[in-house]
């Protein structure tokens, strides 16, 4: 569709300002989930809105469907753009923790609601960090959006054939490395209670039957930090009992991206968010974001009584 550079009357803006209004919460969504970056996110929105302020959308039938094709084609170049200026280490894949969406478990904040419906885990968007731009897309457009792959391929220049394996193969590296979470939130919170309580107490027997053998611990300090590392396996993660010990006085339950979790807070300051996977009433992954600069950005009103 030709893009309209003349300018749009005062009423007409309204209008068209309304609609897109109506789509935020979803487009916000779609660009989080793509992207792993809450101010990317809302930078891919800015420049849809830009795109959609410049178009004649007068004849589209679902603007809504547009809306989500624009932002989604945004995304695609900037994720291209990210794995093309990438100086990290693959190895730093394994431990950058996207941004974490945070709730109180008490309180409900309506526009947060769209974002956290179907909420995606920490430990699933990590292992999204690892698929390429392509794979990201497909996945994220057809299994969390329901987008059917004829719509889906002309954005990732495939057939549809081409664009369904796409899908599949980032399927089978995200449910080989992140598990399904327990659904039943409150038996995810008895588990991360039970985890804090045998750190507490030193219990290193009661921690190790609440982590499952093959737990992952990742934890993102920073590029280059003492404190980004992973750990696997229940012994070694529960060799680190003293230090989750002497977190647990400034602990403060929340909803990490939908699931159980807590934000460590001392002095009014966030030291660390640490979400947690729990299945089938042990903890599989804990994923920790103590990266000082990150965690100066986040939004914490939510938590406070």
């Amino acid at each position: 569709m030709d893009e309209n550079s003349s300018s749009k009357n005062p009423t007409d803006l309204a209008d068209l300002t309304a609609r897109f209004e109506e789509h935020r919460g979803h487009l916000k969504a779609v660009s989080y989930r793509m992207l792993g970056s809450l101010a990317e996110a809302d930078d891919a929105l800015q420049e849809t809105w830009l795109r959609l302020e410049r178009t004649d959308v007068s004849e589209v039938e679902n603007l809504g469907g547009w809306l989500t094709t624009v932002i989604s084609r945004i995304c695609l170049n900037m994720l291209r753009s990210r794995e093309q200026r990438r100086e990290d280490p693959m190895e730093r894949l394994e431990t950058r923790i996207p941004d974490p969406l945070i709730r109180s478990e008490r309180r409900i904040d309506p526009e947060q609601e769209v974002m956290l419906a179907d909420s995606v885990g920490l430990a699933l968007m990590v292992v999204m960090e690892s698929l390429s731009p392509a794979e990201r897309l497909a996945f994220v457009l057809h299994d969390m959006f329901a987008v059917p792959f004829e719509e889906i391929a002309p954005l990732v220049e495939k057939t549809s054939a081409a664009t369904r394996q796409l899908a599949s193969r980032a399927r089978r590296k995200v449910q080989g490395q992140a598990p399904a979470p327990d659904k039943d939130l409150a038996r995810q919170r008895e588990a991360v209670d039970a985890f804090f309580a045998a750190a507490r107490d030193g219990k290193f027997e009661a921690l190790l039957s609440v982590l499952d053998p093959d737990v992952v611990l990742r934890s993102d300090g920073g590029a280059g930090g003492a404190l980004t590392v992973v750990l696997t396996g229940a012994r070694t993660v529960a060799g680190q009992a003293v230090t989750y010990s002497s977190l647990v006085p400034f602990v403060r339950p929340a909803l990490i991206n939908g699931a159980a979790g807590v934000v460590v807070v001392r002095k009014d300051r966030a030291v660390s968010v640490m979400a947690f996977t729990v299945v089938e009433g042990r903890i599989v992954a804990i994923d920790v974001l103590s990266d000082p600069e990150r965690l100066g950005a986040l939004d914490l009103t939510s938590l406070e009584d």
